[in-house]
């Protein structure tokens, strides 16, 4: 029984409002796959953005170099390839042409065939007033478990 791996970005959903979730695969080489299975990587600063032949790719997204590599050993930050249907893409590079709307990495994964995949998410930016929203929102619901649970 192989251990699970889920490497989340915990800073999107206080950012970034969330309209639509995918799964995407993504194009790895030998070593960034094993630094992925010792958790070794981090999404948290990462984005994605379409080239010019409308293929998506992820940036920033970092890899660290696998200890036991050679010189086969990989870029920590390098792009990397993401892997849709074509009807996926088309709708996403659609909604991207918005202003204001992008696509963040939401969680890095390993499936059960062991492939590694990404959920991505098209996601608005949330301002200031939102993110105060928020932060109240989430203390409101703290003391209100609180007060629950010395009421039990």
């Amino acid at each position: 029984m192989q251990q699970k791996i889920n490497i989340l970005n915990k800073k999107a959903k206080f950012q970034y409002e969330i309209l639509d979730r995918y799964t995407a695969g993504i194009v790895l080489s030998g070593t960034e796959i094993k630094s992925i299975r010792s958790s070794r990587a981090s999404i948290t600063e990462s984005f994605c953005e379409f080239n010019e032949q409308g293929e998506l790719f992820v940036i920033n997204m970092t890899i660290e170099e696998y200890a036991h590599g050679n010189y086969y050993n990989h870029a920590p930050k390098a792009t990397r390839k993401l892997l849709l249907n074509k009807r996926e893409l088309k709708k996403l590079e659609k909604e991207v042409n918005v202003k204001g709307n992008s696509i963040i990495p939401l969680r890095l994964f390993i499936n059960e065939k062991g492939l590694a995949k990404l959920d991505i998410a098209l996601a608005k930016g949330k301002k200031l007033f939102d993110k105060r929203e928020t932060i109240k929102d989430r203390d409101n619901k703290r003391n209100l478990d609180r007060i629950k649970k010395n009421f039990k």
